[in-house]
């Protein structure tokens, strides 16, 4: 009886374990590589090297984003069709630069303002497609304004 006692009380133990595993396994994260290094979306415990914040209003926007109806027009795509496998997206690195979109952003983080394409918001900076189960805009956008922000302090680095 004593064994069936320590036996029953072990299975919530084990329980844990194995949902705090499933919790805590990296999971490929988006990225974008700019030249040899890579710009990844950063979530806790890792530090940031970029935050990005989104606003409604365009007249508060650093950057606008436009949302393509189609690749072809777009300077970012992003599609998953197939399933990502273990081997597949960025590892992390040293040389990761981390963006996050953040709750409380720095004063100078860039603003993010997301447009139709139709152009009724006015000119956008970049364009992107979005077509993904794992990846939303917001997501995108936020690649899209870290990667061409570590490209431009990179000397030689190609987007």
């Amino acid at each position: 009886m004593l064994r069936f006692k320590v036996l029953v009380s072990a299975v919530p133990l084990i329980a844990v374990a194995v949902i705090a595993k499933l919790e805590l396994a990296p999971s490929p994260q988006p990225c974008i590589a700019v030249g040899a290094d890579t710009v990844a979306l950063g979530s806790a415990p890792f530090h940031p090297d970029l935050r990005v914040d989104f606003t409604d209003d365009p007249a508060l926007a650093t950057v606008r984003v436009a949302l393509a109806e189609n690749p072809e027009t777009a300077d970012f795509v992003v599609v998953d069709d197939a399933p990502i496998g273990e081997d597949q997206g960025c590892g992390l690195t040293a040389a990761t630069q981390l963006v996050s979109l953040a709750a409380d952003p720095p004063a100078d983080a860039p603003r993010i303002y997301l447009a139709r394409d139709d152009g009724a918001d006015g000119p956008a900076d970049y364009r992107i497609y979005v077509r993904s189960s794992r990846v939303t805009a917001r997501e995108a956008a936020a690649l899209l304004v870290g990667a061409r922000r570590h490209a431009s302090s990179q000397p030689h680095a190609v987007l």
